[in-house]
């Protein structure tokens, strides 16, 4: 089973290109499928469209949400509603070709658990677009440890049972691979077209570059120390103690054989007392982290390992859901 994973916001022009095009592929693959478009709140006349196609094919299901929420909660809806084993996003304005499905769905084929498209050709504005991320993608690939050129496509394929665990918020969607690495998923990535917007205007502009980057340090925090804050928030506050009270201690005993340390050493007294204090503050920070991550992961139940399988004498059973 393969479901298609479509976010939707004010995408009318291409509708029904798109679902033609999607359901001739998914009609020559021979494999059971279904649909699933997400209207992240459309103000023309895209639902309207989605609604009628419904009536029409059952394996196509359309998601409605309350309002604008962005494409990241539109893909979590979409992946939470999704039933196949194996689950395709791509974006709905046609700039990703349903006809490169087969390729993701080849390589997932060889033991993979993430296929994650590669605009290798890009036709995007350089200045505005190529560059900014190509930057920002070398940026993750270095941070996250996962040899991909393209985090930004929202065109990949997934086995389900690995998106399970993975919680979306914010605009994390990109980093999807970034984030399963570190259960341990098998990534790999393979070149799509990326063809001229057909019609509409982007979603996406230069200012979206900022928030990668500020994603990007989130991501970092996550996959280095999400399960222990204290190593992240240490540092800091030995670095800041440390500093600040080797400042006091100079001063305390400048004091002491009977100098004026207010007149001739003030702003280095206030500078070692703010240190002093931010060191503290971060101790406490991740102390409180620790506590945080603890109750967590026991409320929830849930492990800081993934067990890919388990073997017995008698019988074999693979796991591959990240837990």
């Amino acid at each position: 089973m393969i479901s298609i994973v479509i976010p939707i916001h004010n995408e009318e022009p291409a509708i029904l290109p798109l679902y033609d095009r999607l359901t001739a592929v998914m009609e020559e693959l021979r494999k059971p499928y279904e649909i699933l478009f997400v209207d992240d709140a459309s103000t023309d006349r895209s639902f309207e469209l989605l609604a009628n196609l419904v009536e029409t094919d059952a394996r196509l299901k359309v998601i409605r949400l309350r309002r604008n929420f962005g494409q990241t909660a539109a893909l979590s809806a979409g992946f939470d509603e999704a039933q196949g084993d194996v689950i395709i996003s791509l974006d709905g304005d046609l700039q990703h070709e349903p006809e490169d499905i087969p390729k993701l769905l080849a390589k997932l084929e060889e033991g993979y658990d993430i296929v994650s498209g590669w605009r290798k050709n890009r036709v995007d504005h350089a200045m505005t677009r190529k560059i900014p991320s190509r930057i920002a993608n070398w940026i993750m690939a270095k941070v996250s440890g996962v040899d991909l050129h393209d985090f930004g496509t929202t065109f990949k394929a997934y086995r389900a049972e690995i998106l399970k665990d993975i919680n979306l918020y914010g605009e994390l969607h990109r980093f999807i691979p970034a984030l399963a690495s570190q259960y341990g998923a098998r990534i790999a990535e393979v070149p799509i077209k990326n063809v001229p917007r057909a019609a509409g205007e982007s979603h996406y502009g230069l200012g979206r570059t900022f928030r990668v980057l500020y994603d990007i340090i989130t991501v970092q925090f996550l996959l280095s120390y999400f399960t222990r804050p204290m190593h992240f928030f240490g540092k800091i506050g030995l670095l800041g103690t440390g500093l600040g009270g080797a400042i006091m201690t100079y001063l305390f005993f400048y004091k002491i054989t009977g100098h004026e340390i207010v007149m001739e050493h003030g702003p280095l007294m206030v500078a070692g007392a703010i240190l002093l204090l931010m060191g503290i503050m971060m101790f406490s920070t991740g102390l409180l982290g620790e506590v945080l991550i603890r109750t967590y992961f026991e409320s929830q139940g849930r492990r800081i390992y993934a067990v890919r399988e388990i073997r017995t004498k008698r019988e074999s059973s693979v796991q591959d859901n990240p837990r």
